[in-house]
């Protein structure tokens, strides 16, 4: 695969064979990002799972302590006082049947969608549309609660979801290159965290196999794991 001279000149800063402390990582980051662009900062970690066993097919959803940078729309499927209360938390679009209706056309102008338990029967007949956009609600990453208020201000203040790959990996927004490197340390440092809290009781060896880091479209840079630990994580 061909790159253009931008990432050619990024590239030259990163040693692939070195893995750097999370501050000097980040410090990378910033550097080699070459885009016009208020960047989007990734974390990938290569896990030693098998999604096939139901057990290490993870997946789930956090709070990043200082957001993504993006503030997503979120579209809350509801009625009545949980309506209302979706809406008052600051839900961008909010209906029940003529939702699901227009949902259904293939309108799309949002990012998550949260819905009550009771209307997941009536959600389930877009399951195909839904699920393959990864915007199907789910309880494991609390889009499918009661607490539509409570759930709308997380997704609004930085809430993302994870989910393993059929390879393993697990990607994830962790802020942006304008962010304080302190801010960006701090994201991943929470994802690895929880990573590391819901490892599989029957994963076998080494279970964080790598850690990456990157802007977009710019060079991964490998990330050293104990620098986490180094900091009390």
């Amino acid at each position: 695969m061909k790159r253009g001279k931008k990432y050619v000149e990024a590239m030259k800063l990163v040693d692939r064979q070195m893995r750097y402390p999370i501050s000097e990582a980040i410090e990378l980051v910033k550097k080699t990002s070459f885009v016009k662009f208020d960047a989007t900062v990734e974390a990938a970690f290569r896990l030693n799972l098998d999604p096939r066993k139901a057990e290490q097919n993870l997946r789930g959803a956090i709070v990043l302590p200082h957001g993504t940078g993006k503030v997503s729309r979120v579209c809350v499927i509801a009625q009545g006082e949980k309506a209302k209360e979706a809406e008052a938390a600051g839900a961008d679009f909010v209906g029940d049947d003529e939702l699901i209706q227009k949902i259904s056309t293939g309108w799309f102008d949002f990012d998550v969608m949260v819905a009550t338990p009771d209307m997941m029967g009536k959600l389930g007949k877009l399951g195909r549309m839904l699920g393959p956009k990864g915007l199907m609600p789910n309880p494991k990453t609390g889009t499918v609660t009661m607490d539509v208020a409570n759930a709308v201000k997380e997704i609004k203040n930085g809430k993302i979801e994870y989910r393993v790959d059929k390879v393993g990996n697990i990607h994830a927004p962790v802020g942006k290159v304008s962010f304080t490197n302190a801010q960006l340390i701090e994201n991943v440092q929470t994802l690895y965290t929880q990573l590391m809290r819901i490892k599989p009781t029957t994963v076998k060896g080494t279970y964080m196999k790598t850690i990456t880091v990157t802007s977009s479209m710019a060079p991964g840079i490998r990330v050293e794991e104990e620098s986490f630990k180094a900091r009390n994580v």
